[in-house]
């Protein structure tokens, strides 16, 4: 009797599955035992991804509850590609759909800053504007067009996440306070780096990104958060490699 695949893949996700009958190894003997075996070491070896994955989860969660949790969403949303680096995709969105985790509402963005990280890791490579690519005319830089690095993200949360992450990582860094966080993702060298934006820095980028010029997005963000910083936003991008391109749109005459 042969074995199909989806009651192959069930068992081997799921510890209290049972062995699938008809099962042999290659000596045609039943592979129990060996099929066990098997199970349990892909189930430690995803684990340990999602250890690697989200270190800072698992710090703040403590290894046995994350290898708890790292076997529920094993069941739940098993590998889709052979590529490990994508494992954990939806680790975040799993997080906050827990409900008993409800009162950690910061984890689920915690986790999409970890992924983010990752992400930015493995994005194509790109070529940074010279340092001074804006060492232009002041009326010259607002009219100017940024393209970005693949390597660049953001994320934005109500929670202070870039300062949560911090915390946990780095050693003396200062206790998190409550309040939003915007945290800018650049990748200088071969490892990202998380930044936390000035205010109405994320709203910036994500205007430019739609195609607006450096004074076109200034203007519109301004509106809203008069206390943005573009000098300080443009710094954080331009050191962490992320600005690709500037492009100088002069005004008809």
């Amino acid at each position: 009797m042969s074995v199909s695949q989806t009651t192959f893949h069930t068992a081997l996700l799921d510890p209290s599955a049972a062995i699938p009958d008809g099962l042999l190894d290659s000596a045609a003997q039943p592979a129990g035992r060996r099929f066990s075996v098997y199970r349990n070491n892909v189930a430690v070896s995803l684990t340990e991804a999602m250890h690697q994955a989200f270190p800072v989860i698992t710090k703040l969660l403590g290894q046995k509850n994350m290898d708890g949790l790292s076997g529920i969403f094993l069941r739940k949303h098993p590998p889709s590609s052979p590529l490990m680096m994508f494992y954990g995709e939806k680790f975040p969105d799993f997080l906050g759909g827990m409900e008993q985790l409800s009162h950690l509402g910061y984890l689920a963005d915690v986790a999409r800053l970890e992924l983010a990280l990752r992400r930015s890791y493995h994005a194509a490579d790109s070529e940074a504007a010279p340092a001074d690519a804006l060492a232009l005319p002041p009326e010259d830089i607002m009219q100017a067009k940024l393209g970005f690095a693949p390597s660049m993200h953001i994320l934005r949360s109500g929670w202070p996440v870039f300062s949560i992450w911090r915390f946990n990582t780095e050693e003396d860094a200062a206790k998190p306070q409550p309040g939003p966080e915007d945290t800018l993702i650049t990748r200088p060298d071969y490892d990202p780096v998380p930044h936390l934006l000035p205010v109405g820095g994320a709203d910036w980028i994500a205007a430019i990104q739609t195609g607006q010029t450096i004074g076109g997005a200034f203007e519109e963000t301004a509106a809203q958060f008069p206390e943005f910083d573009l000098g300080a936003t443009l710094a954080l991008l331009l050191q962490g490699g992320a600005i690709t391109s500037v492009t100088i749109e002069r005004l008809a005459t």
